[in-house]
């Protein structure tokens, strides 16, 4: 079966040059947190993380920001080893690209800036609240067939854009979601049940709100697919759909007009965002 193939995109560090210096400080946090005796787990929750970025962190495909290192340092006894590499953080995050392959940069760009973004999904857990694990799954099992090299690229792509939900100010964020993506177990129940929880957690910010669209809803004003709707910084609302591959990126004012009315109906139908979290925890206690 043939695989494909993608040229390398670049990491997070590599289009700037500051590779080593996230690798190093990936390496750091490691250690430490290992002398410590905290499982990525322990140390995420002292730190307001998960452990999925806590992973990615230590790995060097995410930029581990100063606020953490700041408190890592202290937590993990490091001396002020960590607050050291806090400046030439800064100063790399001002200059960091987005890497995405050529058709997706414009959109990922603007995602990075948008004070707004609003989602709805119908087949899967949006980019932005997927696990490390549910990710790999997707890129796993796509058609053709990926490299591990290619996988892992877009994992560590997928895990980068993430980084959106540490800035201040916060960008405004909704979701509405179908009720079977949380009833679909992309990558089996332990995967599954991860995600679930990755979603109460995201769900528990307080410029985020997930809302569930329930199965059984009769009247349903948007059949066409999942979309995304964003606000880059000073600029018009935008969309965004990509189906079987083919991305497009709608500026056209009418055109993101009737997709925002749809959403706004969409979350008028929806579960209230408390309601929706109740639902989530009941699926999790099933599983």
């Amino acid at each position: 079966m043939t695989e494909t193939r993608e040229r390398r995109p670049e990491t997070p560090a590599e289009a700037e040059g500051t590779t080593e210096l996230f690798s190093a400080l990936g390496k750091m946090l490691k250690l430490l947190r290992e002398r410590s005796g905290l499982t990525q787990k322990e140390f995420g929750q002292r730190v307001g993380y998960g452990p999925d970025a806590v992973s990615a962190m230590e790995r060097g495909v995410r930029v581990p920001r100063p606020e953490l290192l700041e408190k890592a340092d202290e937590l993990l006894g490091a001396g002020g080893l960590l607050r050291a590499a806090v400046p030439e953080v800064r100063e790399a995050m001002k200059k960091a690209r987005t890497r995405h392959p050529e058709w997706y940069r414009s959109y990922a760009a603007l995602e990075a800036e948008a004070v707004e973004l609003h989602f709805y999904a119908n087949q899967g857990v949006p980019g932005l609240l997927q696990t490390e694990d549910y990710a790999r799954a997707v890129f796993t099992r796509r058609r053709p067939l990926m490299d591990e090299e290619t996988i892992e690229r877009r994992v560590a792509d997928r895990l980068a854009r993430q980084q959106l939900f540490d800035k201040w100010p916060a960008p405004a964020c909704s979701y509405v979601l179908e009720e079977v993506v949380l009833d679909r177990p992309v990558g089996g129940s332990a995967v599954h049940a991860h995600q679930l929880r990755r979603l109460l957690s995201v769900g528990n910010m307080r410029n985020v709100e997930i809302q569930v669209m329930p199965t059984k809803t009769a009247q349903h004003p948007n059949m066409d697919g999942s979309f995304n709707l964003l606000t880059p910084s000073k600029h018009p609302q935008v969309a965004y759909t990509e189906i079987q591959g083919y991305p497009r990126l709608i500026t056209d004012g009418e055109e993101v007009r009737k997709i925002s009315d749809r959403y706004g109906v969409m979350r008028a139908m929806a579960l209230a965002p408390m309601e929706s979290r109740a639902l989530i925890e009941r699926k999790l206690e099933e599983l």
